[in-house]
């Protein structure tokens, strides 16, 4: 992303001049800016509920595609994930558990979800 924001500006300053530098660093000052506020209200909402809790494991399994980064899984549940791998060891585990005790585990690479279980409890049999 940096060298992309250099060749832009770089480019702006070929085509246009001054002006364009200013548009340029103005359109990377807002995009920075709407990526910050993104970021910070994701991480808001997520610190308002309890660690490791999503309202329907099965949905969030649903949902769930390999590639999407750390920051989306955190969108997507409302809630930071319990840390099941070590602190700063790839790949990094997080789990997620609903209300029936359904659960999600995440496994990210480099901040990529590489792979995911989803774990339902077991049914419960007639006794009779």
């Amino acid at each position: 992303m940096p060298l992309l924001g250099v060749v832009l500006v770089a480019s702006a300053w070929h085509l246009y001049g001054w002006g364009g530098v200013a548009i340029a660093v103005g359109g990377i000052v807002m995009w920075l800016l709407l990526h910050f506020t993104r970021v910070t209200h994701v991480l808001r909402r997520a610190s308002q509920r309890p660690m490791g809790y999503v309202a329907s494991a099965v949905m969030l399994n649903a949902k769930l595609k390999p590639g999407v980064n750390l920051l989306h899984v955190l969108a997507m549940t409302g809630a930071l994930g319990e840390q099941l791998s070590a602190e700063s060891e790839q790949p990094e585990i997080y789990r997620w558990t609903d209300g029936g005790a359904s659960s999600v585990t995440c496994e990210f690479a480099k901040g990529r979800l590489v792979k995911w279980t989803l774990a339902r409890p077991p049914a419960p049999t007639d006794g009779a």
